[in-house]
């Protein structure tokens, strides 16, 4: 096992540690130890890295998962909701808990499961990544290798939707296949409240926009 950085480093002020040469049974045996707890471990081909989400991060993805989930109950479109979910393939040596994740076309798949084990059940259709912190592990390679259709990566500046391709990387799209009525780029223009107004006002703002869409 090596170290990659020591537990006083850190990323833009995150907990953060890597570690390198680490076996799937230690991966598991991780994930069993920080059960509960807000770290996020991350598994890439023998690779770990831990970190703790700063409140900036918490921000942008409630923001984000707060417009999918309102979108979704007010225009009455089926969805399971499974936050940030272990999710995992020991065949493709890949573990990551995504900052929120979604069931849509899928729903009926895992609807009044309790337990989600892949590759027996579908992935997410739709996972949200809030990239504003330096990795040292990439994440996209590990949500391909899980199977992952559609990423939505909000950076800071902008929000991406991504489809999962057949050469099994992710390329940038100009509408979502998972909400295709959704005009994704105009959520930003509510996003980018969040810093300076509180959130029922932008959300109120918000739906009255959406009731406009027909799905």
């Amino acid at each position: 096992m090596t170290l990659a950085a020591d537990t006083t480093a850190s990323l833009d002020g995150l907990q953060h540690i890597v570690l390198d040469d680490i076996s799937w049974d230690l991966y598991e045996h991780l994930l069993r130890e920080v059960s509960g707890s807000t770290l996020r471990v991350t598994y890439h081909r023998g690779s770990v890295e831990i970190m703790s989400p700063l409140p900036k991060h918490e921000t942008w993805k409630k923001a984000v998962a707060g417009f999918i989930e309102a979108m979704a109950f007010e225009l009455n479109v089926p969805i399971r909701r499974l936050g940030s979910t272990t999710f995992r393939l020991h065949e493709r040596e890949a573990g990551l808990e995504p900052d929120e994740c979604y069931y849509v076309q899928n729903v009926a798949a895992v609807r009044g499961k309790q337990v989600i084990e892949l590759p027996a059940d579908p992935p997410p259709d739709l996972a949200l990544e809030i990239d504003i912190a330096r990795r040292s592990i990439s994440r996209e390679p590990i949500y391909a290798a899980l199977g992952v259709p559609e990423l939505w990566r909000y950076d800071g500046r902008g929000l991406h939707v991504l489809k999962l391709m057949p050469q099994g990387r992710y390329e940038p799209q100009p509408a979502s296949e998972v909400f295709p009525f959704l005009p994704v780029k105009e959520l930003e223009r509510f996003i980018v409240r969040f810093p300076h107004e509180d959130d029922t006002a932008i959300m109120r703002d918000y739906l009255n926009w959406v009731r406009t869409l027909k799905p």
